[in-house]
């Protein structure tokens, strides 16, 4: 009676429903009920053209811009939704963490399809109108399905310090770092339409792919680094700092293409003491750009596998931008060209882009933020390198998600940092042969979990409670779950099924029911009580974790022995039992899963006779978070 009790107590897992708006998309056929894009899948494709002009004394950017948007979804659009974003710094803007205010942007011209649109503030009158980070335009004539639009935007800001939550902005007189620094477009995608989610400075970005020309008007002695390759190189760089830059393309040590002390040279003379960079991207979903001075610039080129299936090796060049004060630095180079060849092969995706570069960014940031081919990381002079490594191929490992599986981290901010703070593990083991990478996660999750301060991984990135639920459901618990997830599948049907996700959606939108279908498509299993168990629920509604533990280990006649385990906890995993003998012989014994979704607390192993058993371990691998691990282990004695 008392087991029955207990196993009545246990809850069940109940079935993972995506949401209406999801399945209406299935409904279409512009996803399938495997987790692939549908026959019927669409996108916006939006191209940029910008022209920048940055002024290093005032700390200001002015721009004009044209964007050419193909509307490529089945219906028209009387309404378009453009970011805003550096309007997180006007005054009154909602955030959730204080800001400096620097006016936000101003915008100074609107033209849609040659019309000059003012201001409007009815729905029914064709202009455009401003509220917070977003800005709305009310279009005089519908963009029809199928056809396209123009846009001429002119605007201005001034630049904020510490940027977007320290994501963008300048530090001292020698770095500007320049993202969310132009209008852009709002998704508008086949699931949920319109993305007009505020930004408030904490859950990030979702944008379209395109291409980009951008033009930026820059002093000379100063270099800028921008997505996007560099298509005028001899007109803006010194003739031996070019001819230094192009054999690092082909060189797999680094090549010093600007050592301190020598950015004044670095540039080209231009009349005026302007020059004008131009750079172009293509399948990028944003671009950012840094004007530096006092940097030194190593690079060399990092193998990325074969691109064109042509059975030759390509390559993609790496960058570090630092200055002398970020010792370890030196070997930032390193880090990035060891994260981009670990990368491509572990995801199956190979790097796709010219470059890859990594801007030391003390005095605007203090960890890392990640860009197209860019990223923006902190001195690191007091963690050191095995720290700078790890933010490195952090970064680094963005340039997949969301940078080419482009997820929507307003609401989904796990779906691109727990995937990444997953890579990282990986790379880090690889990079540091013996390491244990994925305990720290592991424990970091275990660690809120037990203090009861957690949420449910699924809940909208910006609406978690405060203090460390929205850091342990985006990083340290997603990460520690795919883990897991290897655990139950075996590395080899886990690993096919991380690369099949990661071909299907490849410079597509991904939402989270696409990465569990695929996943439960390709192992050929029924995964929901996973999904359920350890996204949808959490340590602080219940006894939502995993605790497995050893109860008895009972010695039979005949010489075989019986032990027992008890689940103590309401996630339900597979046992993976190791079980060591008196005569050194081990044995793998498994519990499946399938015991404790029948609702049973407890489970026995018969094994067969032989030496005496001194040491029985649950998840010897450490593949899985278990609550308390001192109750996985018994011992003889």
């Amino acid at each position: 009676a008392a087991a029955g009790a207990a196993a009545l107590e246990r809850q069940i897992p109940y079935p993972v429903t995506p949401p209406a708006e999801y399945s209406r998309a299935v409904a279409r056929r512009t996803r399938t009920a495997e987790g692939a894009p549908g026959g019927a899948y669409w996108q916006q494709r939006v191209d940029y053209d910008i022209d920048a002009r940055v002024d290093v004394e005032t700390k200001t950017v002015s721009g004009t811009e044209t964007i050419s948007y193909q509307n490529n979804a089945p219906t028209s659009l009387p309404l378009l939704v453009v970011n805003l974003l550096q309007n997180y710094h006007a005054e009154g803007v909602e955030r959730v963490r204080p800001a400096e205010v620097t006016g936000g942007m101003e915008i100074e011209r609107v033209v849609y399809n040659g019309q000059e649109l003012g201001v409007t503030t009815s729905q029914q009158v064709p202009g455009w109108a401003v509220e917070g980070t977003l800005m709305y335009l009310v279009l005089p004539r519908p963009v029809p399905a199928g056809g396209a639009a123009e846009l001429e935007i002119d605007w201005s800001f001034t630049i904020p310090q510490q940027g977007a939550s320290a994501r963008m902005g300048y530090s001292g007189d020698e770095l500007l770092h320049l993202a969310y620094w132009f209008p852009q477009m709002a998704v508008y995608d086949d699931v949920a339409g319109w993305h007009a989610e505020a930004f408030r400075g904490n859950a990030e970005f979702y944008s379209d792919f395109g291409s980009y020309r951008v033009t930026i008007d820059a002093p000379e002695g100063w270099l800028v680094m921008s997505t996007g390759s560099l298509e005028n190189p001899d007109e803006v760089l010194a003739p031996d700092v070019a001819e230094r830059l192009a054999a690092a393309e082909s060189s797999d040590e680094v090549v010093h293409v600007v050592t301190h002390g020598g950015t004044d040279a670095a540039t080209a003379n231009a009349p005026g003491g302007r020059l004008q960079w131009e750079f172009t991207a293509d399948s990028v979903r944003d671009v950012a750009f840094s004007v530096m001075r006092n940097h030194a610039w190593d690079a060399a080129r990092a193998p990325v596998g074969d691109r064109d299936g042509d059975g030759v090796e390509d390559y993609t060049r790496v960058d570090a931008f630092w200055r002398e004060r970020a010792r370890y630095y030196d070997e930032a180079w390193r880090y990035a060209q060891h994260a981009i060849d670990f990368l491509s092969r572990f995801t199956g995706l190979s790097y796709p882009w010219p470059h890859m570069s990594v801007i030391e960014g003390g005095g605007i940031i203090g960890g890392g933020m990640e860009f197209p081919m860019m990223t923006l990381i902190g001195d690191y002079t007091q963690a050191g390198d095995s720290a700078l490594y790890g933010v490195t191929v952090h970064e680094i490992a963005h340039m997949w998600v969301p940078m080419m599986l482009s997820t929507n981290e307003r609401r989904y901010a796990w779906l691109d940092e727990g995937t990444t703070s997953f890579n990282e593990n990986n790379a880090r083991s690889e990079f540091y042969p013996g390491s244990e990478p994925y305990t720290s996660d592991q424990n970091g999750y275990l660690q809120v979990a037990r203090a009861g301060l957690e949420g449910p991984i699924m809940r909208e990135s910006d609406f978690h409670e405060p203090g460390p639920a929205y850091g342990v459901a985006s990083y340290a618990k997603p990460a520690s779950v795919l883990h897991a997830l290897r655990g139950v599948l075996g590395e080899e049907t886990f690993d096919r099924a991380y690369r099949e996700y990661y071909d299907r959606w490849a410079f597509r939108h991904p939402y989270p029911w696409d990465m569990f279908r695929t996943f439960e498509d390709v192992a050929g299993e029924e995964l929901g009580w996973f999904w359920r168990s350890w996204y949808y629920e959490s340590a602080s509604d219940g006894r939502w974790w995993l605790d497995q533990a050893v109860a008895d280990v009972e010695r039979l006649d005949g010489g075989g022995a019986r032990v027992v385990v008890r689940d103590l906890g309401w996630v339900p995993m597979p046992v993976h039992l190791r079980i060591t003998r008196e005569d050194g012989s081990v044995a793998t014994e498994t519990i499946p899963v399938d015991r404790w979704l029948a609702g049973a607390d407890e489970a026995a192993v018969t094994l067969p006779a032989g030496a005496p058993v001194t040491r029985v371990e649950i998840d010897a691998e450490g593949y899985f978070p278990d609550m308390d691990r001192s109750n996985n282990v018994w011992t003889s004695g």
